[in-house]
């Protein structure tokens, strides 16, 4: 009590240091969103480059990008002009990505679980087929309605991008919606470049591509030399379904389906900590492999590749996308032209009312009819903002214009829909979303507890009936945290069965490397219904918290052990710890611990007497 109370009147050291880390946490959110904006950025730039060079060297894009390039041995030859090489080989990589992202999140994150995938899911599809039905309207009658596909898809690098520019000041959860919406939207667009767009089919080339996606699912078990092999696998069934007539870039979805993933396994991890303490001890060539490898292997290949490609594409294939297929020829001939096409406005209605439209409404049906799972943060207003973002159809919508037109002049027309419909869908989500902030209640200032709590959900040691509750965002590897513990636990002496006290996740991953991990094993020991117990472990001993350290700690709780390490694993584990930290981020929490006192946030110190003092108030202003 003595060291909070010189706390609050002098700037103790540990007080500075709490202070630095909030301003360094508030510094890497700008660096993140930073990053996400580089990506959407170059694409802007390839766009606009694209646009200059078709009007002003009139003629010379078209045929630089018609320049063929021929490669072979002997009488084997492949014939393809720069542009398709960018459509079919390149956007290959792209896809694989995408495919990477999809089976990732279906294995491991957003999508595991269906209560929660509910709400993007149906708003994905909803945005799907409205915007497809309104484009058929549209365009009835100018026997392009074949070309429907043009307005389903979302671009997820400029939804990224945008929202990083001009989202939320809190878009937490608003960005977890999107990227699963964006995922579903995804998968139904490949399915329609597949189903729809493939002409010319030949089956025979797809037993070929067959054979070489079981080697692919199969390469898992090789113990070394995967890459070679995958990277040979992955030519042969491009080749297949080019050969096919199924557009090859699908070769790069099907492939990454296969692709692995997994959380990383405790055992895993502890020997690649054995061979780095091996190599430390005695440095040489063959331990630091060792080492490497161990260190490599126990994360997936299919975050390992996601990561070692997602710069090449964000940084050089989509902005060379945008480059070889956003070149516009923008003279007042085709400007007419467009503005009074039926398939110009079947892509702009489509886009910007279509999506917004399906998302959204999909979204407040749900809501309204208290379907499916929204937490704080996640509301209609901030969900009007993104849906308005999701009209944002750049490059796969560009992509379809190749495939399901194939006058020129109409192409040109159809680019000038979607490249509208991007800065409409950029615009009006930039108003809903300065209009959102605006008026936006103190509940953003993060004052009041953004979610109530609920016991049977949230980590609650009291009555319900208790007058006074205390609700505190912590972090198990946090040493003020753990004077709180104490604090509090001093509170509840005093005041006994009259105090409710909840716990909820607010990791600060960035100081603490294990406090993450801490998070997710406590959730798993809930399961066996001794969360306080482990709980009062970690904090124990805060300085171990391994692997291994949180196992001997199941061990000597009495837990099952087996359980509890499966448990680790598992979606709505992780998930619950997400949540507590979206949740904390909706409130502006960058500090550890918060507490919030009967639902308002306690500023000051946090002793056992002010902490009474506190709750003693809040009870008297609310009564």
């Amino acid at each position: 009590m003595t060291n909070l109370t010189v706390i609050q009147r002098s700037p103790d050291p540990e007080q500075v240091d709490q202070v630095a880390r909030r301003h360094r946490s508030i510094a890497e959110k700008i660096q993140a969103m930073g990053q996400a904006r580089i990506g959407a950025l170059l694409l802007l730039l390839a766009t606009v480059a694209a646009i200059v060079w078709a009007n002003v060297a009139v003629g010379s894009y078209h045929d630089f990008w018609e320049t063929h390039l021929t490669v072979g041995v002997g009488d084997i030859q492949l014939d393809f002009t720069l542009h398709a090489l960018v459509n079919d080989a390149l956007m290959a990589i792209f896809f694989f990505t995408v495919g990477l992202e999809v089976r990732r999140e279906f294995a491991i994150g957003e999508l595991t679980s269906w209560s929660r995938a509910m709400v993007p899911v149906v708003a994905a599809i909803a945005g799907l087929l409205i915007p497809a039905l309104l484009y058929v309207f549209v365009a009835r009658g100018s026997g392009y309605e074949v070309a429907w596909g043009i307005v389903i898809s979302t671009d997820t690098a400029f939804l990224v991008g945008a929202l990083a520019l001009i989202g939320p000041r809190v878009p937490g959860r608003l960005r977890v919606f999107l990227l699963a919406l964006a995922v579903v939207d995804d998968i139904g667009a490949l399915s329609i470049i597949a189903l729809v767009y493939t002409e010319n089919f030949t089956p025979m080339p797809l037993l070929i591509a067959a054979a070489g996606l079981v080697g692919v699912y199969f390469t898992r078990y090789l113990r070394g030399g995967r890459g070679p092999v995958y990277a040979t696998l992955a030519i042969i069934v491009w080749f297949a379904f080019l050969a096919s007539g199924v557009h090859p870039t699908l070769a790069g979805v099907a492939i990454a389906l296969l692709v692995p993933v997994y959380r990383p396994d405790r055992r895993d991890v502890e020997h690649a900590l054995d061979l780095a303490r091996t190599f430390r001890q005695s440095p040489n060539t063959e331990y630091a492999r060792a080492a490497a490898n161990s260190l490599r292997e126990s994360i997936s290949i299919n975050e390992r590749l996601q990561s070692a490609y997602a710069p090449y594409v964000a940084y050089v294939i989509l902005p060379l996308f945008a480059l070889a297929n956003a070149g516009v020829v923008v003279s007042p001939e085709i400007l007419a032209a467009a503005f009074q096409s039926a398939v110009t406005w079947g892509i702009v209605i489509g886009l910007v009312v279509g999506k917004f439209l399906g998302s959204f409404g999909a979204a407040a049906a749900m809501k309204l009819m208290r379907v499916g799972e929204f937490g704080p943060g996640l509301t209609l207003d901030r969900i009007a903002g993104g849906a308005a973002l999701a009209g944002i159809g750049f490059t796969i919508s560009l992509f379809i214009v190749d495939l399901a037109i194939d006058d020129e002049a109409v192409q040109n027309e159809a680019r000038v829909g979607v490249l509208a419909a991007s800065v409409i869908a950029f615009i009006v989500a930039t108003i809903v979303f300065r209009i959102s902030d605006a008026s936006r209640p103190d509940l953003d200032a993060g004052q009041t507890l953004a979610r109530p709590v609920d016991s049977k959900r949230d980590h609650v040691f009291g009555s319900d009936d208790a007058p006074y509750t205390i609700v505190e965002y912590g972090d198990f590897q946090c040493g003020f945290c753990l004077k709180a513990s104490g604090s509090i636990q001093e509170v509840r002496e005093q005041l006994g069965d009259d105090l409710r006290y909840v716990w909820r996740h607010a990791p600060l991953t960035a100081y603490h490397p294990n406090a993450l991990a801490g998070a997710e094993a406590s959730e798993a020991a809930a399961r066996q219904g001794k969360f306080f117990e482990f709980e009062r472990g970690l904090f124990a001993d805060q300085e171990n918290q391994r692997p291994s350290d949180i196992i001997r700690l199941a061990r000597d709780l009495g837990l099952d052990v087996e359980r509890f390490e499966q448990d680790l694993t598992a979606a709505d584990v992780t998930g619950r710890v997400r949540d507590d930290m979206l949740d904390a981020e909706a409130m502006g929490i960058t500090s550890v611990p918060t507490l919030f006192i009967n639902g308002r946030r306690h500023t000051g110190p946090y002793d056992a007497q002010s902490l009474i003092r506190a709750l003693e108030a809040s009870r008297s202003a609310s009564g």
